[in-house]
């Protein structure tokens, strides 16, 4: 592949056509709040400090970054749940593994953006994933036509939306998947997080056209004899052999979903005419498939489709203010996608994961 110029993101279907609203989204950091929903409670003892810690217009490794320079630490002694957007204000774990250490005064951590609201002790390591999902605040500014968002965001509680990787996932102008073209070429990286952050959009943007595929062909929601159906809020799947009722009604009642291929070395896990169809997808990005084996990637399912909770909005004059819940690894632009065109004031930086 000589070049990514043709991996366009643009491109993909919507669920209910493409909105015709408008908004300004993110003229400020508080128009974008995130907060993470902890899996579990902390012991109070251990070897490892959570750090619950707000931060605003910083990105989630850049301030691990920070915490691991004042601590003295390797930057392995520094983890997260999850990456936060930049541009908006996020509340979220950090953990530092200080084994025998004394505990650090936490004041004396000066990094403009950042406040540590609290320090707690717990036995194991936090880990990339570690969590139950996201809240999420949104002001929409300046909107065109708020009656036409308003019926958008009543179709997307029944009917959720589309699972896409967000723009966040491929960097300002694509630089992600531009990065990824070297890569793929046989350039090293050897920075680790821009490395993981090529690997990480080649990967989406090729499970976002299955998505697409899917709209385009009208097969979005209706399950095929043969597809790979995940368990809501699980990585478990089974293999619909039977369109019956029952499956039927627990697709309806979103206690499970269609599921497409996060790709990697490995069989397809679909049968019959979807495994065909999700092949023939793949056959069109050899270099793409082949590359994401090579980088040792194992063939994975993710839902392609995401319902939010708790979605509720109030409208002041021509500003809409949102707030929603979602899974982890769920973007909250992929809702607003679905509901608005938008114009935003800065640049996407990284996903809430």
């Amino acid at each position: 592949m000589s070049d990514l110029t043709f991996l366009s993101t643009d491109h993909w279907q919507f669920l209910h056509n493409k909105p015709t609203a408008f908004a300004q989204f993110k003229q400020y950091p508080e128009d974008f709040c995130v907060e993470e929903i902890p899996s579990y409670e902390l012991t109070g003892e251990g070897e490892h400090i959570y750090l619950w810690l707000q931060k605003r217009n910083l990105n989630t490794a850049f301030v691990a970054e920070q915490l691991a320079k004042f601590l003295k630490l390797p930057l392995r002694a520094v983890t997260y749940a999850g990456r936060k957007d930049k541009y908006a204000l996020t509340t979220q774990y950090f953990a530092v593994h200080l084994p025998g250490k004394a505990v650090p005064d936490w004041q004396t951590f000066a990094l403009e953006g950042v406040t540590i609201l609290s320090a707690t002790r717990h036995n194991k390591k936090l880990r990339t994933g570690s969590l139950n999902g996201n809240k999420f605040g949104i002001v929409l500014r300046d909107v065109n036509d708020m009656d036409a968002v308003i019926e958008r965001l009543e179709q997307i509680k029944i009917s959720g939306v589309p699972n896409y990787y967000g723009p966040q996932r491929f960097g300002n102008n694509n630089s992600n998947l531009h990065l990824a073209e070297k890569l793929l070429a046989g350039e090293e990286i050897r920075n680790r997080n821009k490395r993981s952050l090529c690997i990480s959009a080649l990967r989406s943007w090729l499970f976002n056209q299955y998505i697409s595929q899917r709209l385009q062909t009208n097969q979005f929601g209706i399950p095929q004899q043969g597809d790979a159906m995940m368990l809501s809020g699980s990585n478990s799947f089974f293999i619909a052999e039977d369109i019956d009722t029952t499956l039927q009604n627990r697709l309806a009642t979103n206690d499970i979903c269609i599921s497409a291929p996060l790709w990697g070395r490995g069989e397809l896990a679909t049968q019959g005419e979807v495994q065909l169809f999700e092949q023939a997808i793949a056959q069109e990005y050899p270099a793409i498939c082949t590359g994401l084996e090579e980088l040792g990637l194992k063939q994975e399912r993710r839902a392609i489709k995401v319902i939010t909770t708790d979605l509720n909005w109030v409208v002041d004059k021509d500003i809409l203010n949102l707030s929603f819940t979602l899974p982890p690894g769920c973007f909250a632009t992929s809702v607003l996608r679905e509901a608005i065109q938008l114009s935003p004031t800065v640049s996407h930086d990284v996903e809430a994961q």
